[in-house]
């Protein structure tokens, strides 16, 4: 049977970044829309992409990327990096107004691994974070985005 706690859990991470999203919107600090806070949190997870791995990913057309890194671009949160490899070719960065954004996610992951370091014994602890890179580097492989074939599996 499935067990339901690793999407409660996954559940909880999202409402706790969503209620800190919509309160800055309250207070008129948060710039990006819904679609543009996805569009990062996609950037942020693969490591500086290309327009074009960025639209593959998302299954989008590159115009339309192109316009989605463009607004991004003027509102100040990802900067275009022209690549020293090929002048023709860009990879996106995210800028540090958008890590000051993202970093209300980080400081309830943070917390919730102390309270994890608390509860648990250190060999417990221990093995709960073997435990999340086995997931995470082993049981995921179709989502290995330091892996750069990611990006020709997409779609597949």
């Amino acid at each position: 049977m499935f067990n339901t706690s690793i999407s409660e859990i996954y559940d909880k991470l999202r409402l706790h970044f969503y209620m800190k999203v919509y309160s800055r919107f309250e207070n008129r600090e948060a710039t990006l829309t819904t679609v543009e806070s996805f569009s990062m949190e996609v950037i942020m997870a693969l490591g500086e992409p290309t327009v074009a791995q960025f639209a593959g990913v998302v299954n989008i057309s590159s115009p339309n990327a192109a316009h989605r890194i463009k607004c991004l671009v003027q509102k100040g949160y990802v900067e275009k990096i022209q690549s020293k490899d090929d002048a023709r070719e860009y990879h996106l960065r995210p800028t540090q107004k958008y890590m000051d954004f993202r970093q209300i996610n980080q400081d309830y992951l943070t917390l919730l691994m102390k309270r994890c370091e608390e509860r648990f014994s250190p060999e417990d602890y221990a093995k709960l974070n073997e435990m999340l890179d086995i997931i995470n580097h082993e049981l995921m492989p179709e989502l290995d985005i330091k892996d750069y074939t990611f990006f020709d599996k997409v779609g597949e």
